[in-house]
């Protein structure tokens, strides 16, 4: 039995203890994902994290733990009206390395189209194989600096990426109308959220709980601050 078979029983206990409505098909993809990784890491060292037990609740669940926020922040989007639905939805994972959370994004929410865009041309390249893998179809790797895309996203995300003035700084052409930025963070980032500027307005802190990760998480959401 290989190791990564050996996590389908804790990936879902902790997806149940997440409450998150994850099929069948989608948990296969959750656990060859890992395998991907697994595999990928030896060569490209992709994360510093090698045993697998580690690389389910550090990565996998830690990212699993944002998948109920953004589903409902899209249902949010989707109750707004026509034109600010789900469906067609853009989200740019920004550093995205690995592919966390942007991979377990495309396959937890399959109407979200995912790009992830990393400075490490092995890293990209390590997306478009998984996507290729996984049969994603709304998932892209782009090699780039985040600076230089042209694109507008409806969602910004980050994980261990970035400062919050730095990250919302960087990225902040890509975020589109209406938009949002995602950062995930381990403890409440007082000092960065202090740091930021006046032209990005923090509108939530969202705790998280990772099961098996006795660590503290959450969510900087933050937008472009209207004009009053």
């Amino acid at each position: 039995m290989s190791a990564v078979s050996l996590l389908d029983a804790p990936l879902r206990q902790g997806v149940e203890a997440l409450g998150l409505d994850v099929s069948e098909a989608q948990m296969r993809q959750l656990l060859d994902f890992l395998a991907l990784l697994q595999k990928w890491n030896k060569v490209y060292n992709l994360t510093a994290v090698r045993d697998p037990q580690e690389m389910l609740t550090h990565h996998l669940l830690d990212s699993l733990a944002a998948v109920l926020p953004l589903r409902r922040h899209l249902a949010e989007r989707r109750a707004q009206g026509p034109g600010q639905g789900a469906n067609g939805a853009r989200l740019l994972d920004v550093g995205s390395g690995g592919g966390l959370p942007g991979v377990v994004f495309a396959i937890c929410c399959p109407e979200l189209d995912v790009s992830c865009v990393d400075t490490v041309a092995k890293k990209a390249a390590f997306i478009q194989q998984a996507a290729a893998a996984l049969r994603l179809p709304n998932l892209h790797g782009i090699h780039a600096r985040v600076e230089s895309l042209q694109q507008a996203f409806d969602v910004v995300s980050c994980r261990a990426f970035a400062s919050l003035p730095d990250f919302t700084t960087w990225s902040g052409q890509a975020v589109g109308d209406g938009a949002v930025w995602l950062a995930m963070k381990g403890k409440h980032p007082v000092d960065e959220i202090a740091a930021l500027p006046s032209s990005v307005e923090v509108f939530h802190v969202e705790q998280l709980a990772v099961p098996g990760l006795d660590a503290e998480r959450c969510i900087v959401w933050m937008r472009p601050r209207r004009p009053a």
